[in-house]
């Protein structure tokens, strides 16, 4: 399948003569009165547009799901990382999976060669899946599950292995990325054309919606593409336009936006510049409620409201002096508390040389509860509310990301955005920009450009490549053992059914509960989709 021609791309513009943001706002030596927008355009905690939080009592009564993102090696060392976790005071699940089944592919694939359990968990099948939560009852956790390319196949084992507990799907709770559009933007793991890719979406959206009601289907993500280099206001402007695209899709669909609006999350990367980080979560509120009600016609308050997930930044984590990165998760994460998040994972200090280890994932959870527990944060909503420099931040913050979501609109939405070249180019710009200030020393890191000393490398987890092997012998015995005959049916059947407008979650389901493996999912649906290139390709 071929792009259509993507628009010229211009030189970087130069950087900034003095950057304070990270987003280049400038910032006054001193605020007062005449910088803050009226205290009723604000609101309260609780009250439409939601800049000071969802909640009234904010974390008053309890604080913020603490969701440790963890997934290494095979489905049970990966167990034994979430009972460590859940043993030690997490308060939810969150799956890191390795790059084959991130793509689709299984672990025998020849491309997976070298990846298998390296950067998360390998998962291939049903099977893998009821290994992952062996001794634990999907009906009393919430578990996310980052995967986007096969969330369908992967979502679905979940649902499967739900069903094998006993465990009713009203009562089924969690979150899946889903977010096929910021793949296309950012992070590069997609495999079909966008349509397909978002029927798909769409398809596992509109069945949790109906099947899953405590389920979020999908959770729109900035975080990836602040990873790659984008500024705060890009973040926010362009995970906004993502679900104003997915909430527009499901209109047209035919769903009510009331009846999906609340089962819509987000993801936000929390960086370095901390009065920037919590003004964009207030201004990410007040943007998403104005637009559901005013321009998408939700009724309901529920709906008006953006839940969200934050993470502390990988990108600013230093392979150089790794200790440091203990204080900037800590700043990072009293931003995203003070912003208003509803869960929060805290990166381990080592996660610059490799997957974190049991002693620095239990000092990131033990960041967490400190926060929680000691500081004070939690004593009341919007602690920073009202200060004059915060407010114009957040009032600022929210105007240039609108006018970036209207210049997104203005070419088109989204995917025509995307096929002209947009969202890399602006990225690229910023990412450079940001390069150049910190070679200039303009923009300080320690440990890196400053303050440079010698550091000792901290033990890492190292993955021995007979993971790999056992992970590949697991598969080969289930293929041998699994009835093939059935299988095959099943996936005829989800050919068929993806050449019509049928929903695929239930042909998807079908097949996994045959013990369908992601791979074999994947490619029945991309003999009926295609491929679509690479960026640039």
């Amino acid at each position: 399948m071929t792009r259509p021609a993507a628009e010229k791309t211009k030189a970087p513009a130069a950087p900034p003569a003095d950057p304070t943001t990270l987003s280049g706002i400038p910032v006054k030596r001193e605020y007062g009165p005449e910088d803050a927008p009226a205290a009723e355009a604000v609101g309260r905690p609780g009250e439409y547009p939601y800049t000071r939080g969802l909640k009234s009592g904010g974390y008053r009564m309890t604080p913020w799901t603490m969701r440790m993102f963890a997934g290494h090696k095979t489905a049970k060392d990966t167990n034994e990382r979430f009972k460590y976790l859940l043993e030690h005071g997490q308060t939810g699940l969150s799956t890191a999976f390795d790059l084959p089944t991130l793509m689709g592919l299984d672990s025998d694939d020849p491309r997976s060669l070298g990846e298998v359990g390296r950067e998360g968990v390998a998962v291939d099948s049903l099977a893998d899946m009821e290994a992952l939560f062996a001794g634990i009852d999907l009906g009393k956790v919430s578990t996310s599950m980052t995967i986007n390319l096969p969330a369908p196949v992967i979502f679905a084992m979940y649902i499967a292995l739900a069903k094998k507990q006993g465990v009713p799907l009203t009562r089924v709770r969690g979150t899946c990325q889903t977010d096929i559009l910021k793949e296309y933007i950012a992070q590069n793991e997609y495999l079909y054309p966008p349509e397909p890719s978002m029927r798909l979406v769409l398809d596992l959206i509109e069945y949790c919606v109906r099947e899953v009601p405590r389920f979020y289907p999908i959770s729109i993500s900035g975080y990836h593409i602040r990873e790659a280099g984008a500024d705060a206001v890009q973040e926010l402007a362009f995970t906004l336009a993502d679900g104003r695209d997915y909430a527009e899709r499901l209109i047209k669909r035919g769903l009510p936006v009331d009846d999906f609006a609340s089962q819509l999350s987000f993801f936000f990367d929390v960086h370095n510049h901390f009065f920037e980080e919590i003004a964009k979560l207030r201004a990410a509120r007040s943007i998403w409620a104005k637009l559901m009600k005013n321009e998408l016609g939700a009724k309901k308050e529920i709906s008006w409201m953006l839940p969200m997930h934050c993470q502390t930044a990988g990108v600013s984590l230093t392979a150089q002096q790794p200790l440091n990165n203990l204080a900037r998760v800590a700043y990072q994460s009293m931003a995203a508390a003070l912003g208003g998040t509803q869960s929060l994972h805290t990166n381990s200090f080592d996660e610059a040389l490799a997957l974190p280890t049991d002693e620095a994932v239990m000092l990131a959870l033990r960041t967490q509860q400190i926060l929680a527990l000691e500081t004070g944060v939690t004593d009341t909503p919007d602690p920073l509310g009202g200060s004059y420099y915060l407010e114009s931040l957040t009032a600022e913050v929210e105007k240039r990301a609108t006018e970036i979501m209207t210049r997104i609109k203005e070419l088109g939405g989204v995917v025509p955005a995307l096929e002209k070249g947009y969202f890399h180019r602006e990225i690229a710009e910023t990412s450079y920009r940001f390069e150049l200030d910190q070679a200039a020393k303009r923009r300080k890191i320690v440990g890196v450009n400053t303050h440079e000393t010698a550091g000792q490398v901290p033990p890492i987890l190292k993955i021995d490549h007979a993971v790999e092997k056992g992970q590949v012998k697991r598969l080969k015995k289930l293929r041998a053992e699994r009835d093939n005959g059935k299988v095959q049916s099943c996936l005829k059947r989800l050919r068929e059914t993806a050449k019509t407008e049928t929903n695929l979650m239930p042909l998807i389901l079908e097949s996994v509960e045959a013990y369908a493996t992601v791979g074999e999912v994947t490619q029945a649906l991309k003999d009926v989709f295609g491929e679509y290139p690479v960026f640039g390709g």
